[in-house]
């Protein structure tokens, strides 16, 4: 082998050295949870309550977040939900990827959906993971909301379009070479930046799902239960 040869396997050999570490520290891969039985405990500050339960943001706009904490080998999973400006509609959805690929091009099948009703609704949709596509063995049990006095619904739109259509990627571009991620944590962030959410913190790529999660200041914890 050329010396060239040499620097160019040991430089992938170190990428791939990379991803690995990234799949290992990345959520938003689908796992089998059903011997992992429940969350141990709520988290600090939160509060149960039922799928229809009241406790919608106030202001004429609104976020969420939702999290599977036990998904993704215990890294997280994330979803997302904004309101209709002024109303009690609200669109909501996530990226799945339940192929489990670590790349899927752009176009390809990543178990993208949204879907649109009622803040009741949309709790109670997320809590029974009612449009995921795949095999689901842990709904998402914890979601975390923020009035908005700003909002941009027809941007957070366009902006589902965009990632239902990008892709999927954690770890190495097999494209461009690059280190980089376009998971569930970058769709949820990307549509609720769109939206222009207030008190939205930053989530780089191949962030932690559940790190990113506990960043989110002045917004409410509340532990989801199934209806």
């Amino acid at each position: 082998m050329s010396g060239r040869g040499r620097k160019r396997a040991l430089r992938w050999g170190i990428a791939a050295a990379v991803a690995g570490t990234v799949l290992g520290l990345t959520g938003c891969q689908p796992m089998d949870t059903s011997a992992a039985g429940e969350p141990s405990g709520t988290q600090t500050g939160t509060a149960p309550v039922g799928a229809g339960s009241a406790g919608q943001p106030t202001g004429p706009g609104g976020a969420c977040v939702f999290v599977k904490p036990d998904g993704a080998q215990k890294f997280g999973h994330t979803g997302w939900g904004f309101r209709v400006t002024g109303t009690d509609r609200w669109v909501y959805g996530a990226v799945e990827n339940p192929t489990n690929a670590l790349y899927t091009p752009p176009g390809g099948y990543i178990g993208a959906w949204h879907a649109e009703g009622t803040y009741a609704r949309m709790l109670g949709d997320m809590s029974r993971d009612t449009h995921n596509p795949g095999r689901s063995k842990h709904p998402y049990t914890r979601y975390r909301c923020t009035g908005s006095a700003t909002s941009d619904v027809s941007s957070a739109r366009a902006k589902i379009t965009e990632v239902e259509q990008r892709g999927f990627l954690v770890g190495i571009d097999p494209d461009s070479g690059d280190l980089g991620s376009r998971d569930c944590l970058d769709a949820t962030y990307d549509v609720l930046k769109a939206y222009r959410t207030r008190h939205l913190t930053p989530a780089y790529q191949t962030e932690i799902p559940n790190v990113w999660v506990e960043t989110l200041v002045l917004w409410t914890d509340r532990t989801l239960k199934p209806q």
